[in-house]
């Protein structure tokens, strides 16, 4: 329900409905997640890190999801290197304040500490 609520775009801004094609059965999934915006672009986070179903389906789609707020719209999801998460991380902590739990460093942190996670939470840019 909420998906479809977030799909309308009648959520806060930071928050969109991803829809994905499920690696095992080919149907759409639907999954809420917040959005970062750093140095000009967004980008999705895994808060759950690399186990996650989301995560999973877009590495087995080659990055083909769609997004949706109000109108849905194809687009790629590019996944980042580990090395360049950091900076990211840090930015979605400011802004996904019921995710930031399942980090395990405060979103106040110095970069630095990001970095030494950031092999372990997934990181991909929205391309339009």
């Amino acid at each position: 329900m909420f998906a479809w609520v977030s799909g309308l775009g009648l959520t806060p801004r930071i928050l969109l409905t991803l829809q994905v094609k499920d690696r095992r059965t080919g149907r759409f999934h639907k999954t809420i997640l917040a959005v970062a915006s750093y140095q000009g672009q967004r980008y999705l986070v895994s808060m759950l890190g690399n186990s996650s179903e989301w995560v999973q389906d877009v590495r087995a789609a080659g990055g083909k999801a769609c997004i949706k707020r109000g109108r849905s719209h194809p687009v790629i999801l590019t996944e980042i290197p580990a090395k360049e998460r950091a900076p990211i991380l840090k930015a979605w902590c400011q802004v996904a304040t019921s995710g930031r739990q399942h980090l395990p460093v405060s979103p106040q942190a110095p970069v630095a500490d990001f970095e030494a996670i950031a092999d372990d939470y997934p990181v991909f840019r929205i391309d339009e």
